[in-house]
C-alpha cells in the first residue's frame, strides 16, 4: 500500500473541509458585545428591550415560567449565568404560549415571561444574542436553543439559575 506524502494528505483534508456544507447563520439573529461583571443596585436602564446584557443586580432571577413581567436587572443576571430568556407579548394566544412551554421543557436554564411592548410576538434572548419570532413554530427558535445557546460565551458559566429572586414586577 502506497503512503501519501503528508502535504498531499493535508491538502485532501482541506478540500474535504472546504466542501463540507457549513450551517447557514440564523436569519435575523442579532449579536451584541456586553462584557458582564458590572454588578449594580437599583433600577437600571437598558438600550434593548428586552435587554441582552449589560449591568445587572447581584441577585439573579430563578429560572422558571412566570405569568407576570420580570425585573430586567434580575433577568439579565440570569442571562449572564447562561440561561435563555423567552419573552412574549401579553396577548400571545394560549396555544402559542403552550407551544413555548413545550419547547422549553427540556431546557435546563430558561426564563419564560410576558414582556409588554415587544417588537415581535416572541423574543428569545441569550447573553449578547437575540432573535424575534412571529410564532412558537418558527424553526429558528429551535436552532437558537441548539446552536447559539450552547456555544454562547457568558460572564458566569456554570453558575446555574436556582436559588435566586422569584418575584415579578
Amino acid at each position: 500500500m502506497r503512503r501519501l506524502p503528508p502535504l498531499t494528505l493535508w491538502t485532501g483534508l482541506l478540500v474535504l473541509t472546504a466542501c463540507t456544507p457549513q450551517p447557514q447563520p440564523i436569519e435575523g439573529l442579532r449579536t451584541f458585545s456586553y462584557l458582564g461583571g458590572d454588578v449594580r443596585g437599583g433600577s437600571l436602564s437598558y438600550l434593548e428591550h428586552p435587554p441582552v446584557g449589560g449591568p445587572y443586580n447581584a441577585l439573579w432571577q430563578s429560572c422558571g415560567v412566570y405569568t407576570k413581567p420580570l425585573y430586567n436587572e434580575y433577568a439579565v443576571h440570569t442571562l449572564a449565568r447562561g440561561a435563555v430568556w423567552v419573552t412574549y407579548r401579553p396577548d400571545l394566544p394560549a396555544e402559542e404560549l403552550a407551544a413555548l412551554r413545550t419547547r422549553l421543557a427540556d431546557q435546563p436554564a430558561a426564563l419564560l415571561s410576558p414582556y409588554p411592548g415587544l417588537p415581535a410576538p416572541i423574543v428569545m434572548t441569550a447573553w449578547n444574542r437575540q432573535i424575534t419570532a412571529a410564532g412558537a413554530d418558527d424553526p429558528r427558535l429551535t436552532r437558537f436553543l441548539t446552536e447559539v445557546l450552547p456555544e454562547n460565551s457568558v460572564p458566569e458559566p456554570d453558575a446555574g439559575c436556582t436559588g435566586g429572586y422569584r418575584q415579578t414586577r
